[in-house]
C-alpha cells in the first residue's frame, strides 16, 4: 500500500466528522479497484477502443434527451448525476467505464460554473503543504499526499490539455532562500515517483534571465535568487468538456442546458428514485429514473439537497477566486511566478496561460450567484500583489479580462473563514438514493469521482462489471498525442477562407493556428482542420487570436455547443483571454452556430443580447467602472 493510500484510509474519521455534522450519512467505501474483478485488462481495452475509435462520434442532443426520457421505474438507470463540472462529469466517466448505465444532465453547460474559472494550475497545494507542518494539520498533509498522486494521473490522461509549468518564487533574504528550498524539496519528496521535475536555486542573475520582468530590488529589498519548482497547468473548461464527451462516447446520456426542477421520490417517500428535468432550450420537461442520483452540483449542491428535505443544513461554504487576465510581456511563456505571500497572508501566482497572462487569485466569502462577478478591491489587490514583484508597470487598463469562480467548499462550523477551511472532499447520503459529493479541487476530481462512485454503488446496491479504471484512461484526443502533432496539420492542411466579395481564398495553416488545434483537440484536430479547409472555414474569429471560424461548427457538431457563450467562454477560451475580441467575434459565432442548429433570427438576436450580458460580468478595463490611481 503506498504512502497516499494509507494516509486516505487514515484520513478518513476527518472525513467523517465533517459529514456527520450535517445531519448525513458518511460512506465509508474501500477503494475497488478494476483488478478486483476478473479481466480488468480487456476490459479496458475493450473501453480505449471504444472511446478512441477513429471514426467515433458523441451521439446527438437529440438521441442522448430521448434516453433519459425512455427510462422509468421499471427501467432506471443505475446512477443519474446531476452537475456537469468536473467532479460531475468524472462521475459519469468512472461510473460508465464500470459498465453502469449512467445519466448526467447540467443546468448550463459543462464547465459554466466554478470548473472553468480555476487558476488553471493542476497542483498539490505547496500553500497547503505550509500550514500542514506549522500547524500539524494533518488534514492539510493528506490533502497533499492526494493531490500530488493525483497531478501527474491528469497531466498524463489528458496530455494535449494539460503540461508542466516551472514556477518561480522570489527570495529577498538569505532566510527566504533557504525557508523556500527546504519547503519545495520537500514538495518534491512528498510527490515520490510522481514528480514533474525537481526543483532548484536560480542566481538573481540567472533568475531575471529566465524572468525578464522580475524585479532585482524594490521596496528597500535586493533579490537573491529565487527557487523554481514545478506543478502542471491545464485549459481547465475544454479538459471539463473532454471529459463529458469521453463518458458519452463510452456509452453515458450526457445533456447540458437541462436543469433538475424537483427530485421523485417512491411511494412511501423513503428514497430517491429520479428526477423531473426542464429541457431549458425547450422548456419541456420530463421525468428521468434511476436506482441513485449523485449530487455534484458545486456550490449549488444545497438547492439539490433541499429538494429531496428542505430542512437540510447547508454545508457549503462559498468563497470568491478573482483571477485577471494581462497581457503577453507581463511573464515568459515558460514560466510563472508565485507571490508566496501577500500583505493580508494570501497566495498570489502570475502564470503564462493560452499566449496571455492569468494573475490570481483571491479568497474571500462570498454569496451563491449563477454568475458571479468580480469586485473592484479584489481585482485591485491582484495587482498591487503582482506590481511589487515586477520591473513592468502595472496597469489597470492592461486588464483584458476579469472572472470570479465561487469555490464549493464543505464548511467546519469551527472555520473562521474560508481561507483556512481544507479543500477536501466530502461524500455522504443525506437520504438514501441521494449520494452528495462537494468540497476538494480541480486536481483530485479524478478520485473524488471515483469515491462518489463506490458510494453509489453501495448505496443502490449496483453491479459493475469492473472497478475503477479511469486512473489508466486518456480522454478524447489524448491516445496517441505527440507534442508534434501540429507539424501534420501545417503540412497536410490549408486554411480556406471566403473574403468580402464572396471568392475562396487559400491561405497556410499557420503555425500558430496548427498548435492550437493540436492542443485544444489532441488527435481530433485534423478534424477541424479539414473543416476549415473544406467548407472554407478558415479565418480566424478574433484578430491576434488563433481561434478559428472552423472550431464553431465542429464543437457545435462533436461537443455539444448550443450557444454563443458555450463556445466563447467554454469551446474556446476567448471570453476569459479578451473580453472585448469575444464581443467582436460574437456575430460571425452566432452565425455559424445559426446555420448549425437552424436557428432563426429570433433566436440569433436573443444570443446575441445573452453573451453581451455574459460578457459584461468579465471586468476588463474596457467594461468596468473604476478609479485608475494607483495602477494607471
Amino acid at each position: 500500500m503506498t504512502a497516499t493510500a494509507r494516509l486516505r484510509r487514515i484520513g478518513t474519521a476527518v472525513v467523517a466528522a465533517v459529514a456527520t455534522a450535517y445531519g448525513g450519512t458518511i460512506l465509508l467505501v474501500p477503494p475497488v479497484s478494476a483488478n478486483d474483478h476478473g479481466g480488468g485488462g480487456s476490459h479496458l481495452a475493450a473501453i480505449r477502443q471504444k472511446i478512441h475509435d477513429p471514426s467515433a462520434t458523441v451521439p446527438s442532443r437529440e438521441v442522448q434527451r430521448s434516453s433519459l426520457i425512455g427510462t422509468s421505474p421499471a427501467n432506471p438507470l443505475d446512477v443519474l448525476v446531476i452537475g456537469g463540472g468536473a467532479t460531475g462529469s468524472g462521475v459519469a466517466l468512472d461510473a460508465v467505464t464500470r459498465g453502469l448505465r449512467v445519466g448526467l444532465v447540467e443546468r448550463e453547460d459543462f464547465s459554466s460554473g466554478t470548473s472553468s474559472r480555476s487558476t488553471k494550475l493542476i497542483h498539490g497545494g505547496v500553500r497547503y503543504l505550509e500550514k500542514a507542518v506549522f500547524k500539524f494539520d494533518y488534514g492539510q498533509l493528506k490533502l497533499v499526499f492526494h493531490a500530488l498522486e493525483e497531478r501527474k494521473q491528469v497531466i498524463d490522461n489528458a496530455p494535449h490539455l494539460c503540461n508542466a509549468l516551472p514556477c518561480m518564487t522570489p527570495c529577498f533574504d538569505w532566510f527566504e532562500v533557504v525557508y523556500y528550498w527546504i519547503g519545495l524539496k520537500m514538495y518534491d519528496l512528498i510527490a515520490g515517483a510522481r514528480l514533474l521535475h525537481l526543483s532548484r536555486f536560480y542566481s538573481t542573475e540567472e533568475s531575471v534571465e529566465l524572468f525578464p520582468t522580475l524585479a532585482k530590488e524594490g521596496k528597500g529589498r535586493r533579490l537573491r535568487g529565487t527557487v523554481v519548482y514545478y506543478d502542471g497547468q491545464m485549459n481547465d473548461a475544454r479538459l471539463n468538456v473532454g471529459l463529458a464527451c469521453t463518458a458519452a462516447l463510452a456509452g453515458a446520456t450526457v445533456l447540458n442546458h437541462a436543469e433538475v426542477v424537483s427530485l421523485l421520490k417512491d411511494d412511501i417517500g423513503e428514497r430517491i428514485i429520479g428526477a423531473q428535468i426542464r429541457d431549458t432550450l425547450t422548456g419541456k420537461e420530463f421525468d428521468t429514473y434511476a436506482k441513485v442520483i449523485v449530487n455534484a452540483a458545486g456550490p449549488f449542491c444545497d438547492s439539490i439537497r433541499k429538494m429531496a428535505d428542505k430542512n437540510a443544513r447547508d454545508m457549503i461554504c462559498p468563497s470568491s477566486g478573482v483571477h485577471i487576465i494581462l497581457p503577453d510581456y507581463y511573464s515568459p511563456e515558460g514560466m510563472g511566478l508565485i507571490v508566496p505571500k501577500t500583505k493580508d497572508g494570501r497566495v498570489v501566482f502570475m502564470l503564462p496561460w493560452l499566449g496571455r497572462t492569468v494573475a490570481g487569485t483571491t479568497d474571500s466569502n462570498t454569496t451563491i450567484t449563477f454568475l458571479p462577478e468580480p469586485h473592484e478591491d479584489e481585482i485591485q489587490f491582484i495587482l498591487d500583489a503582482i506590481s511589487d514583484y515586477l520591473n513592468v508597470k502595472v496597469r489597470r487598463t492592461d486588464v483584458l479580462s476579469a472572472w470570479s469562480g465561487i469555490r464549493p467548499l464543505a464548511m467546519n462550523p469551527s472555520a473562521k473563514n474560508t481561507e483556512s477551511i481544507s479543500r477536501d472532499h466530502v461524500v455522504c447520503e443525506d437520504l438514501p438514493g441521494l449520494i452528495t459529493i462537494t468540497g476538494g479541487k480541480w486536481t483530485t476530481y479524478r478520485s473524488m469521482a471515483e469515491d462518489a462512485v463506490d458510494a453509489a454503488i453501495k448505496s443502490g446496491k449496483l453491479t459493475p462489471t469492473s472497478g475503477c479504471v479511469t486512473n489508466n484512461l486518456h480522454i478524447v484526443g489524448g491516445e496517441g498525442w505527440d507534442p508534434a502533432s501540429f507539424t501534420v496539420l501545417t503540412q497536410q492542411y490549408m486554411r480556406m477562407k471566403i473574403s468580402y466579395k464572396g471568392k475562396v481564398v487559400p491561405g497556410v495553416m499557420d503555425t500558430a493556428s496548427a498548435k492550437h488545434l493540436s492542443h485544444a483537440y489532441g488527435t481530433l484536430a485534423e478534424r477541424v482542420a479539414a473543416i476549415a479547409q473544406d467548407e472554407c472555414l478558415g479565418k480566424r474569429l478574433a484578430h491576434g487570436y488563433p481561434f478559428l471560424e472552423a472550431e464553431v461548427a465542429y464543437c457545435a457538431r462533436h461537443e455539444y455547443c448550443e450557444s454563443a457563450i458555450d463556445f466563447i467562454a467554454r469551446r474556446s477560451r476567448l471570453a476569459f483571454l479578451d473580453t472585448d475580441a469575444a464581443g467582436r467575434a460574437l456575430p460571425r459565432v452566432i452565425q455559424i452556430l445559426a446555420a448549425e442548429h437552424k436557428w432563426d433570427k429570433s433566436r440569433q438576436k436573443q444570443e446575441l443580447q445573452k453573451a453581451k450580458e455574459f460578457l459584461e460580468t468579465f471586468k476588463s478595463s474596457k467594461n468596468a467602472q473604476f478609479h485608475d490611481g494607483k495602477h494607471n
